[in-house]
Order: C-alpha cells, then sequence, then structure tokens
C-alpha cells in the first residue's frame, strides 16, 4: 500500500511542477511554436482541468482503497495524452520534449495500473 501512496504522490508533485509554469508561459509558447495561442481559454482551461487532477491524484494516495475506483479515471487522463503524443510524434507534429512528457504520462498509467491491481475494493473487506 505504502507503494501506491509514493506512486500517486509522487505523480501530483510532478503534474502541480510541470503544469503551473504553464500558466506564464502563453506567449513564450506562441514565439517557440507557432502560431500563437489565439484562443487562451482553451490552453488555461486545459490546464485548470490537468491541474486538478493532480490535486485527484494527492486525495487517492492519502486511501488508495476507499478512492481505488478513482484510479481508472486517472489512468484514463494519463494514457490520453500519451497516445496522442506518440501519434502525433510518428507524424513529426509534436517536438522531442513533448513526447517526452507524454512517455512519462504513459508510465505514470502503467503505474496506475499496477497501483489498481495492488489496491482492494473496501467493499470486500
Amino acid at each position: 500500500m505504502k507503494l501506491v501512496k509514493i506512486i500517486f504522490n509522487v505523480a501530483g508533485v510532478y503534474g502541480i511542477a510541470v503544469l503551473v509554469p504553464q500558466y506564464f508561459l502563453l506567449d513564450r509558447i506562441g514565439q517557440q511554436s507557432p502560431p500563437a495561442i489565439t484562443h487562451s481559454e482553451y490552453f488555461y482551461g486545459f490546464l485548470g482541468v490537468a491541474l486538478a487532477w493532480q490535486f485527484m491524484f494527492f486525495v487517492i494516495a492519502r486511501d488508495p482503497n476507499r478512492y481505488r475506483l478513482a484510479i481508472l479515471p486517472a489512468i484514463l487522463e494519463k494514457l490520453s495524452f500519451g497516445f496522442v503524443a506518440c501519434w502525433l510524434y510518428a507524424r513529426g507534429q509534436l517536438t522531442i520534449d513533448l513526447f517526452t512528457g507524454g512517455m512519462f504520462d504513459l508510465l505514470f498509467a502503467a503505474l496506475f495500473t499496477l497501483s489498481f491491481m495492488r489496491t482492494r475494493d473496501p467493499r470486500q473487506g
């Protein structure tokens, strides 16, 4: 159980460390990866939802058995960018930096899957 708690706490800390700085990089991202972001509401909306998930990881880490079912959408959250990163990189539409981030998401998806298998449904005693 301790390993599961560590996995989710590390995922939350890592996610916050990666996401929060992006709130201040809108213009720079547009300059480094043109064209500029024209619909900032989507950009900031994405960041807000992604950041909320990082805090959900901390909730899961507090009591993985109790929040076992929340691990399933957490896996999906990680797979959603991981698979897209692979697809876009294969098409030459993603930088190596963002591809690497996608690989971290796939790693966390695998660790979350392991975590789901190592926890037990609290209704089954």
